[in-house]
């Protein structure tokens, strides 16, 4: 491939889009040269194509240079998936914002990647539809970016995550060609490159169009605040609740310190004096989720539940799930910065790795809160501290590892919903062999031979994976 000067790559993409849709102002580099992590980098050029055109357009640009490229959807990732690294073109797919075709019949949708996964639940809920992962951020993270990191959300416990709902794919690869990846058929011939492509992280190419499964919205729904006097006994609940034979739409878990927080932001009806509290939701046929809220109430209040909150109407509902969602809002009248992890352990395992959690944060003198998808172990121990006090953010990383080791001891995994990006990277050796590694990076260059696609992310670095460094050089905590 032929090196020019950046102002001829410059030029050359827009040409490709239009002058104002290629950006390269020192501000706007900045803003695009993080995520919601705590990861910074840096950018060569900003590009906002608008259909699948323009996004192979850019791609073929990029190689003509030998760039490299970082696909971009709405930053809300928590890994550093989308934090440039190298000087690459950040391709975002923000104004690619088209519900293009909606099948009521065959519950499914056609959109584009910067469509916003609560908008298209707005969209359809008229058809009685609904798109069912979840996130926290579904207000604004798009549906591009929840297929590049596999989402998951609050009621993935019961509807499953990203991977369950996507059909097919129409993906830029690196090369600039476009290929369709899937099928709306329910058993499409061939490779299931789909499945390899969903939570891939930009590391195989850019979807430009995504076809996703609707689901129908619940005839009933039930939603249940328990609070506890201790985490334990909220964590013993938990298991209590699926050892019933029960599976909840959601089961979340806060404990003292956000429901505190969130309850002051927000004003749920939270109890300000509880431990912990569980929020649960079950849904079905009305006669099965009054017998199914029973049971929870019945398992919550056996595991030493104070109260069972039961809210009244859709209103109560949405309050509750307002104060579960707005966790990140309320974290930030305590301190400017977080550092959010995501690993699944265990649910048997819940409480001894909770305790291992707090211990950690004791002994680094850190805050730390935990707000979390208990039913499925999805663990997101939050520590919440000031960057500019000194030290802290040295104290920060090192509670961090600290805390990804404590889980994996625990048979857990590095991340259930939130991507391995930068942040996880160089943990990966911690849960896969070197032939599992070298297994995975044969995959992603059978997609991207020359390493231009979001390079430095998920696996790491080196030659097959096998000479191991920390975060890249132009990369920042």
């Amino acid at each position: 491939m032929n090196e020019k000067e950046p102002r001829g790559l410059v030029a050359d993409l827009q040409q490709a889009l239009a002058p104002d849709r290629v950006r390269v102002s020192p501000l706007e580099l900045d803003l695009y040269a993080r995520d919601a992590s705590i990861i910074s980098g840096r950018a060569e050029v900003v590009c906002f194509p608008i259909s699948a055109e323009e996004v192979q357009g850019c791609v073929r640009v990029c190689r003509t240079h030998g760039r490299p490229f970082v696909p971009r959807g709405s930053g809300t990732g928590l890994a550093g998936g989308a934090v440039p690294v190298g000087d690459p073109v950040v391709i975002v797919t923000t104004k690619m914002t088209r519900l293009l075709e909606v099948d009521a019949d065959e519950r499914m949708a056609w959109v584009e990647p910067g469509v916003l996964n609560l908008d298209l639940s707005r969209a359809v809920a008229h058809l009685g539809l609904h798109y069912a992962p979840d996130p926290s951020s579904q207000q604004s993270c798009s549906i591009g970016g929840n297929v590049a990191t596999n989402s998951g959300g609050p009621h993935c416990l019961l509807y499953g995550v990203t991977s369950a709902h996507v059909l097919a794919v129409e993906v830029c690869l690196p090369d600039g060609s476009l290929v369709m990846l899937g099928g709306l058929d329910p058993e499409p011939a061939g490779y299931d490159l789909r499945g390899a492509f969903v939570g891939s992280e930009g590391t195989m190419g850019i979807a430009t169009r995504i076809a996703v499964r609707l689901t129908p919205l619940p005839p009933a729904v039930r939603t249940l605040l328990l609070d506890f006097t201790s985490v334990e006994s909220a964590a013993a609940a938990v298991s209590g609740i699926i050892a019933a034979g029960l599976v909840p739409a959601a089961l979340e878990m806060m404990d003292a310190e956000i429901t505190r927080a969130v309850e002051d932001f927000v004003h749920a009806g939270f109890p300000r004096d509880a431990a912990a509290v569980l929020l649960v939701e079950v849904d079905g046929l009305p006669a099965g989720v009054d017998a199914a809220a029973s049971i929870v109430e019945e398992v919550g209040r056996a595991h030493g539940a104070r109260t069972v909150r039961v809210a009244a109407d859709e209103a109560e509902r949405a309050l509750l799930w307002k104060g579960r969602k707005s966790a990140f809002g309320a974290i930030a009248r305590i301190a400017p910065n977080y550092y959010l992890h995501d690993a699944v352990v265990p649910r048997t395992r819940l409480v001894e790795v909770m305790a291992a959690v707090y211990e950690i944060a004791e002994r680094y003198d850190l805050v730390m809160m935990n707000v979390f998808h208990a039913g499925d172990g999805n663990l997101h121990p939050l520590i919440v501290f000031d960057r500019r006090a000194d030290g802290v953010l040295e104290r920060v990383m090192a509670a961090g590892e600290e805390i990804i080791n404590a889980c994996v001891a625990a048979g857990g995994v590095l991340s259930g919903e939130h991507g391995i990006g930068l942040e996880k990277r160089d943990y990966m050796p911690l849960i896969f062999s070197p032939d599992d590694l070298d297994a995975q990076a044969r995959l992603r260059e059978a997609f991207d031979p020359d390493g231009v696609a979001n390079p430095e992310k998920v696996l790491p670095a080196g030659s097959r994976c096998g000479d191991l460094q920390r975060i890249p050089e132009g990369a920042w905590i």
